[in-house]
Order: C-alpha cells, then sequence, then structure tokens
C-alpha cells in the first residue's frame, strides 16, 4: 500500500500530476489539492484516487465530492488479530499483507467510515508478540498511542492464554505468580491460573509475553501455544483470525 514515486524519464505525454491539475482547477495550493486526494475526496472520470504520483490527461474529468475539506488525514490505529507464524517484521508471512479491505471487520460502528491509503502508511508495531503467537497486535499512526504504549509498557496489563504440555513441578502454579518460575532471575508477581486443562491465563504486568516459554519451561511445562486476548482495556473480543478494526476513537488502553 506504499505510494510509488512516478519515474523521473516519464515521458512527456503521461500527463500532469493529479495535485497540480487540482490546484489549477480550484484555484487552491498544491498542498491542498494533494490533502483533498490524501482524505479520498478527488474522483478522476468518477472513480476515487488516492495516489499522489497520478497523472492525468487533458481529456480526463477531475472532480471533488461536495463537502469535501482539504485537512490532514487523522493518524490512526489499527487492531489487528494476528495469526501464529506471521511476523510484523521482515519475513514471511507478513502480518502486513493482511491488512485489506477485505479483512476489514467494521462492526456495528465504523470508525472512520471511509478506510483511506493514508491509514496505511508509517503505522509503528508497538508491544509485539512472538512470531509463533497469536492474538490482538497494535499498529499505530498516532503518537499519543505510541507514547501509551512505550511509557507506559511495564505498567500494561497484558492477558494471554498459553497452551502447555507436561507435568508441571509441585509448586509451579506458585512460581508462576510469585516471579520465581526462571532459576536466577526474579520476575513481579502476577497472576497466573488454570483456565482449563492445557491452557493456562497470564495476566502480564512488567512481564512481556515473549517470557512466558521461559517461565513454562522452568516450571516443567513445554509451551506450544500462546494467545494474546487482551492490551490494558482494549480486548481481542470478537475479532476474528487474520481481521483487523480500528481503534474507536472512545476506546483507551
Amino acid at each position: 500500500m506504499t505510494e510509488k514515486p512516478f519515474p523521473d524519464n516519464t515521458p512527456p505525454d503521461a500527463g500532469e500530476r493529479l495535485a497540480k491539475r487540482l490546484a489549477r482547477q480550484l484555484n487552491c495550493s498544491r498542498r491542498e489539492a494533494e490533502l483533498y486526494i490524501e482524505n479520498g475526496a478527488v474522483l478522476v472520470d468518477g472513480a476515487v484516487v488516492e495516489v499522489l504520483s497520478t497523472r492525468v490527461h487533458p481529456g480526463q474529468t477531475v472532480a471533488v465530492a461536495p463537502g469535501a475539506r482539504a485537512e490532514p488525514v487523522p493518524p490512526v490505529t489499527l487492531l489487528l488479530h494476528k495469526p501464529a507464524g506471521f511476523t510484523v517484521g521482515d519475513g514471511q508471512p507478513s502480518a502486513w499483507d493482511l491488512l485489506t479491505p477485505e479483512r476489514w471487520q467494521q462492526g456495528n460502528t465504523p470508525a472512520p467510515l471511509k478506510m483511506l491509503s493514508k491509514h496505511f502508511q508509517n503505522q509503528e508495531p508497538l508491544l509485539t508478540i512472538p512470531i509463533p503467537a497469536s492474538g490482538l497486535t497494535v499498529l499505530t499512526q498516532d503518537g499519543r498511542i505510541r507514547r501509551k504504549l512505550t511509557e507506559d509498557a511495564l505498567f500494561m496489563e497484558q492477558e494471554c492464554i498459553a497452551q502447555v504440555q507436561g507435568r508441571i513441578v509441585q509448586d509451579g502454579l506458585q512460581r508462576l505468580c510469585d516471579g520465581t518460575a526462571i532459576a536466577g532471575k526474579r520476575l513481579p508477581r502476577i497472576k497466573v491460573s488454570w483456565q482449563s486443562e492445557g491452557h493456562l491465563r497470564f495476566a502480564l504486568q512488567g512481564i512481556f509475553p515473549h517470557e512466558i516459554e521461559a517461565m513454562c519451561a522452568g516450571v516443567g511445562l513445554e509451551l506450544v501455544g500462546l494467545k494474546r486476548l487482551r492490551i490494558g482495556r482494549i480486548a481481542l473480543a470478537g475479532l476474528a483470525e487474520g481481521h483487523w478494526r480500528y481503534l474507536q476513537p472512545w476506546e483507551r488502553f
């Protein structure tokens, strides 16, 4: 979804840049014209165009949607149900490939109402989980969200379900709770309980999900699956695996 620059050796008959044409047509600045385009408010021959490098020919019709404003697109935060095995860094399969219109889970109160190409530029993943894990993953353009999940990372409770196998040692559950599961390393006290046979619920605070594997190994268990259900007050809820949604304006971590 990254905009590709128009090559420098473009032939003269390739047309002029859409923003230049629009600025002349509306008698506005080039930047204002670009803002109209980024907001998905510009139509070329009746089709919405959001790519700034688009070029148009004299015979093509350029119009702006009624009521559109030349304002910066507000930053958004995306919530993704990352499948196990997908990465938000380099490598394949990539979770970035899941951020498509078809996988947008809108729900009953979608916000923003219009999906824009601008929403997928410069997204930063925060509080990432291991590649073999699945569950709630946060990507944001919003500096306030970035600061919140960075500065308060150690104080933000994360809820995870660990699928385990093996036989836990006699005092294993207590050691997981009191921070002594890993030999030679003292961890903060947390809440750990059996959700069902073979599944432990971790309410982590001051501990990150990637440490769960070592904690389980320290009490005789093998971690075979991990799923993050919640970060702070934001839960995975009904978000289907491999799908994403926008963080709503009223939601807070």
